[in-house]
């Protein structure tokens, strides 16, 4: 099994239903085919660097999987035939050095959420510190 990255971009206008079942279809095409989803990135909608089909947003998808190459023309044909998905690309890692980079990636796609957990509850500690503070001046200065 070779090293995978696969990013899609839905057209803005689905509802939340259509893209959770447009994106499961793509994870099933993989997993039927014997690839192994490793990670995956909901990263939600964004603007496009430029127009595509009439359209300044899309919705980004990106995962990274493990699977055998004839699974990817598959892959990019069901990509190509359905009109709801404005751009794809499927990136292939060989060397040794491309794969050392697919797990490094793989490994901070996994350890993202927590990490902004952390982030945002030390956010929030030092916000209730600013305002404890802010309290004990005021009660001070009267």
């Amino acid at each position: 099994m070779r090293h995978y990255e696969t990013m899609f971009i839905l057209k803005p206008t689905l509802v939340e239903e259509e893209i959770k079942s447009k994106i499961e279809f793509y994870r099933e095409v993989i997993t039927k085919h014997h690839g192994v989803i490793e990670t995956s990135l909901d990263m939600g909608m964004r603007n496009l660097a430029y127009e595509i089909k009439k359209h300044k947003r899309g919705y980004y998808y990106v995962a990274y999987f493990k699977a055998d190459p004839s699974m990817i023309l598959e892959l990019e044909r069901l990509y190509r035939i359905n009109e709801d998905v404005l751009r794809f690309i499927v990136i292939k890692y060989e060397s040794k050095k491309e794969v050392e980079a697919w797990h490094a990636l793989v490994d901070r796609a996994n350890k993202k959420p927590s990490h902004a957990k952390e982030k945002h509850e030390k956010t929030e500690h030092a916000h209730s510190h600013h305002v404890e503070e802010a309290k004990s001046a005021e009660s001070h200065s009267e």
